[in-house]
This record gives structure tokens, sequence and C-alpha cells, in this order.
């Protein structure tokens, strides 16, 4: 490995050994912004409620380039489960474990040394670099990203270009890029009956019962069949409570939380005025509250796309998957504020998991094909 692959990993090991379980940033924003003022970047720090936030730029002229990504990460789980302790980095092998590995300080750290590569190469390159980084990714997402986001669109400064450094790839690095994601809308419902004894039904209405047809008809349906870009929406069913844990006790209510993964050909309204159709076809009693963790977005813009097709053609030899598949990603707040939007990490596999750990070789390799990327924007736009 050369100083920076070593720098790479290194990077990492400090990101990850900082606890910084969303929204706490743990130091890791500062670790980024010292390194990144050493390159001549100007560092702004926004903080929004108990969310860490920093903006870096460097130049000051159109087109921008940003690498977006968060220093937060998921709570470890049970301890006793880990092979050793999940802010304790370890390297086994070729690979480095530990919590946020993968997901995605390994990125971040990638990110780093790769515009290192590229500021060292190219002092007076064109356009700028910038980062996005927040602590609120893998929690609420409100005072994160979609708060930077909204400043920047205020002054006129949306980046031109994003990547997104979530782990995207499937069996090998590069494989699979994200191009746009699907939209996520949540239900709460609550389906209303009256109390009594099961041994007296006629005196008391069931809300299990009066409810199974109404379910049955939405666990069924086909919401869209998507499109080229998108799989079809689905609807999956993640809570179900009821009962009063008395086997002789029919319940006064029923609750049950469900999610819409959906395509371009639906819309958070379409969707959920469909679901209360049938529910009022199937004449159920209920009170339903939506929420809307974000709409589906997809970058049509080529420039992007193409310039990370061929950083890992010529780093790796593969052309990528374009996908849309996948949960949500800050994405849904940068794309729709005029930014082509391209997702690049490493694999995916052990994310959110006991263990959760990175290929060191990726790890380097994805560092240069960042520096790939920023050299085919910034320096060869012909």
């Amino acid at each position: 490995m050369d100083n920076l692959d070593e720098a790479t990993v290194e990077l990492a090991r400090q990101l990850i050994s900082r606890t910084s379980v969303s929204p706490n940033d743990g130091g890791c924003q500062q670790l980024i912004a010292d390194y990144l003022a050493d390159l001549g970047f100007s560092i702004e720090h926004l903080p929004f409620e108990d969310v860490s936030n920093i903006w870096a730029v460097r130049g000051a002229s159109q087109p921008i380039l940003a690498f977006a990504g968060h220093t937060d990460v998921v709570p470890p789980g049970p301890l006793e489960e880990w092979d050793w302790p999940p802010f304790e980095p370890h390297v086994i092998g070729d690979m480095l474990l530990g919590r946020g590995a993968a997901d995605m300080k390994g990125s971040l750290a990638a990110m780093l040394t790769a515009t290192k590569r590229f500021v060292l190469a190219n002092p007076n390159h064109g356009g700028s670099l910038a980062f996005l980084i927040t602590s609120d990714e893998e929690a609420d997402a409100i005072n994160g990203t979609r708060k930077v986001i909204e400043t920047l669109k205020a002054r006129g400064t949306v980046p031109t270009w994003t990547i997104v450094g979530e782990p995207s790839s499937d069996q090998r690095l590069g494989d699979t890029i994200r191009i746009g994601r699907r939209g996520s809308l949540n239900a709460n419902l609550i389906v209303h009956g009256v109390q009594g004894h099961v041994a007296y039904p006629d005196e008391a209405d069931n809300p299990i019962h009066s409810a199974l047809p109404a379910l049955a008809n939405l666990a069924s349906e086909s919401w869209d069949t998507g499109n080229q870009y998108f799989p079809a929406t689905t609807m999956q069913i993640s809570n179900i409570r009821a009962g009063t844990g008395a086997n002789n006790v029919i319940p006064a209510s029923m609750e049950l939380l469900f999610n819409f993964r959906f395509s371009t050909e639906s819309t958070a309204e379409s969707l959920k005025q469909r679901v209360e159709d049938i529910l009022d076809r199937h004449c159920v009693n209920y009170d339903i509250s939506w929420s809307v963790s974000g709409n589906p977005f997809l970058t049509t813009g080529r420039t992007l796309i193409q310039a990370v097709q061929y950083a890992l053609d010529a780093e790796l030899g593969i052309t990528p998957t374009l996908s849309t598949s996948g949960g949500t990603s800050d994405g849904r707040f940068i794309c729709p504020a005029g930014s082509e939007v391209v997702e690049l990490g490493p694999r995916n596999a052990t994310i959110h998991k006991v263990n959760e750990c990175i290929d060191i070789n990726e790890l380097t390799a994805l560092s240069k094909i960042y520096s790939v990327v920023m050299e085919r924007l910034l320096c060869h736009r012909d």
C-alpha cells in the first residue's frame, strides 16, 4: 500500500473509534474539518438543534462537485454479541472491523484521501470541491442534510453533482451504483371495535375480524408495475398489535403499522387515497395517520453517472448496474434541489449488523475511484 492507502485505513480507524450513535457526532466532524482545512477548504459548521453538520468548500466557481455523507451510526445492539468492542476498530486479515466501517465511515475516509490525492495533483483545478457532512442520517433526518440543503439553496450554491458514500455495492465494489431511490410512506392504522367476552360475540365487535378482509385486499393489491428505473411499488405490514393478553376477551382495537416503498408511478397522495378507499369499501371503523419519510428521486442527467462509470471501468474494469433499490438516503434531499446524485460506496453485506466490517482492499480502491471521478469532472470536461 502507498502512503495514501495507509492513510485511508488509519482515517477510517480514527472515525470508527469515535462513538457517534445518531445524532451524536462524537468528534468525527472536527477530524474531517481539520483534514480538509489543511487542503485549503473553508469550513462552515452548521448545527441545527442537536445535530452537527459541516459544509466545506475549496474553490469559488461553478461547477461544484460535492461529497455527501454522515458521521452518525446506528446503535451497536447487544455488546456481548460482538466479537470485539464495536468502537474499537480491529484489522483481521484484510477486514477492518467496527461499527460504521461500511456505513459509512469507510467511505468518508476514502473521500478524504481521494481529495488529497486529487488536490496534490491538481492544485488549480477548475470548479469547486465540497463536503456536506451530517450526524443526522440514521435517525430522524430532520436537522441534517435536509436543513443544510435548504440553507445552500437559499444562497444559490447547490452542488452541480453529488456523490453520496452510502454502501451501494452488492457482491463486489462498484458492481452497483444508485441513481435514485424509492419513496417511503408510513401508515399507523387503528381499527376500532367493541370489547367483550368471546362467548358473547354478538355483544361485541371484533376489530381483528372486521379488518381481515381489508388487510387481505391491501396485501394482494397491485399498486403499480414500476418502470424502467424503478421496481413496482410494494406494501408491507410490519407490526400488528391487539388484545388484552387474555384469551377470552375480544379486544376494543387493533393497531397496525405498514410501509410503502413506492416508485415514480405512484405518489404518496394516490397511495393514501387508495388505501382509504379499500378500508371504506370493507366498512372498517378506523383512524389512520400518515408520514412520508421521503419521495422517490431519480438522477436523469448523464454527466455524473458517466464519470462514475468511467472511473469504475478504469480502476476495476467493470460496468455497474444502475439501481434505485434499497432504503432511503440523504440523496432524497439533495437531488430535488437540482443536483445530479449518485450513490457509490462499499458492499452493504454487513451494514447495521453485529461485527460490521469492510474489506481494506475495497476501501483503498474506493479512494482511487473517487479521485478519478474528480479528475473526470473538474479537469477533463471537453
